[in-house]
């Protein structure tokens, strides 16, 4: 089977490795990909803003299957146009994609159907906004309601904090994505990723992970895309994985078959641990980034038959086999992310993968035969272990094998797990 994977990030890479490995596989191409993905794909340019062109190249290459990677491909109806034109894809709906597009579809999603989370306003001015945070206090939780590459969430420990990112909201510094804001609670606990395929009408749970989104050590600094994750995540403990399907994922697979939109493709639930239990933060409707990287790392199944039973509607007949180590990955990140920071920066030729350590592109492109950082994310460095502390030392001595003088990356990724292990 010839299959088309969309993207170009760490995400990307980790999914192209995995998917390389089935023997369902022909040919994989990506698009646009990335050195790394190169590396076990064929790299193809292709504008994917362009559905008729995605859907002539699956037609032109004999392409029956389509991955899609990120979210905003999702968001704006690349699945629908495929589907349309008989062509089988991993991810949801652009209607169904709202998930992740709008923060405040989901909070009233969570409100029809009585799935526990933080209690919210929707604002669309800012005076109103700040009246409510004034009115609420601190900490409290401001969002843009749209995609903000991550980056659109503060966490505000005052109120004048709460009214500045209101106001960086609606003054237009993430786009069309602040133009309204979702207010909230703020939740008290340990935070943890959830991962699980759906077909619209079955579940199948994958694993868990816990994703580091403050740039600095200790959790600190101003949120990332995420600078590192280990899986499985210790706070995740059968108990909540239980009341995670029954009390979160669950309703939410009945509530939007429901609401005429059926989901089909991966929930991604971000949770926060609470005294109550779990609680949602937020939805989303792609593999975590990096989290996947250490998700793949772990799995033992074949990837290619789970994203295709999952997009034709047979997820009832495939289980999912997970190796127990713990598998972390750490951010390599160009100096100054999240805010600016140079691109087009040499990267040395990079150490060779071991059985229990490899390292996954994200932001690299070749420049005259040369490895450079292009993003602001760069480098995955992921490691195996029988332990967190274990996987973590593997990581980190592969990561300073790394020569690249305009990279820095934590250097705690997994420490609330090593301090529980000693």
């Amino acid at each position: 089977m010839n299959v088309l994977l969309i993207g170009s990030g760490g995400r990307e890479h980790a999914l192209a490795w995995k998917i390389a490995q089935s023997p369902k596989l022909t040919t994989l191409y990506a698009a646009p990909g990335n050195p790394g993905i190169a590396d076990c794909a064929t790299c193809v340019t292709l504008n994917v803003d362009d559905h008729a062109a995605v859907i002539a190249f699956c037609r032109e290459k004999s392409v029956p299957f389509v991955v899609v990677g990120p979210e905003a491909p999702l968001v704006a109806g690349l699945a629908d146009a495929l589907r349309a034109e008989g062509i089988a894809v991993f991810g949801p709906s652009a209607a169904a994609a709202q998930l992740e597009g709008s923060k405040g579809f989901t909070k009233d999603l969570c409100a029809k159907y009585d799935i526990p989370t933080g209690t919210y306003q929707r604002f669309n001015n800012a005076p109103k906004a700040k009246a409510y945070v004034r009115a609420q206090g601190a900490p409290i939780v401001v969002k843009a309601d749209g995609l903000a590459a991550g980056k659109g969430v503060t966490v505000a420990m005052t109120v004048d904090e709460a009214c500045a990112a209101i106001d960086d909201c609606f003054e237009g510094a993430f786009g069309a994505a602040g133009a309204e804001v979702v207010v909230e609670a703020y939740l008290d606990g340990e935070e943890a990723s959830f991962f699980c395929l759906c077909d619209g009408k079955t579940l199948l749970a994958l694993a868990s992970a816990q994703d580091h989104k403050r740039v600095g050590d200790g959790d600190t600094g101003p949120n990332t895309g995420g600078m590192g994750a280990y899986s499985p995540a210790p706070v995740m403990t059968p108990e909540i994985v239980a009341r995670t399907m029954e009390e979160i994922i669950e309703p939410t697979m009945r509530g939007m078959a429901a609401d005429g939109h059926p989901f089909s493709g991966v929930f991604f639930a971000g949770l926060m641990i609470t005294a109550k239990g779990p609680e949602l933060i937020e939805y989303n409707v792609r593999f975590g980034d990096p989290e996947c990287q250490v998700l793949m790392m772990r799995l033992k199944s074949d990837l290619l038959e789970l994203l295709l039973a999952t997009a034709e509607g047979r997820l009832h007949e495939v289980t999912a086999e997970w190796r127990d180590e713990t598998a972390l990955t750490v951010v390599m990140a160009s100096k100054g992310y999240p805010g600016s920071y140079e691109k087009n920066t040499p990267i040395a030729p990079l150490p060779a993968p071991t059985e229990t350590q490899r390292i996954f592109h994200a932001g690299t492109a070749l420049k005259d035969g040369r490895l450079v950082a292009t993003g602001g994310r760069v480098l995955n460095v992921t490691a195996f272990g029988g332990s967190v502390t274990e996987a973590q030392a593997r990581a980190y001595a592969m990561a300073d094998q790394v020569d690249w003088p305009n990279g820095f990356m934590r250097s705690d990724i997994g420490w609330r797990a090593v301090a529980r292990e000693n």
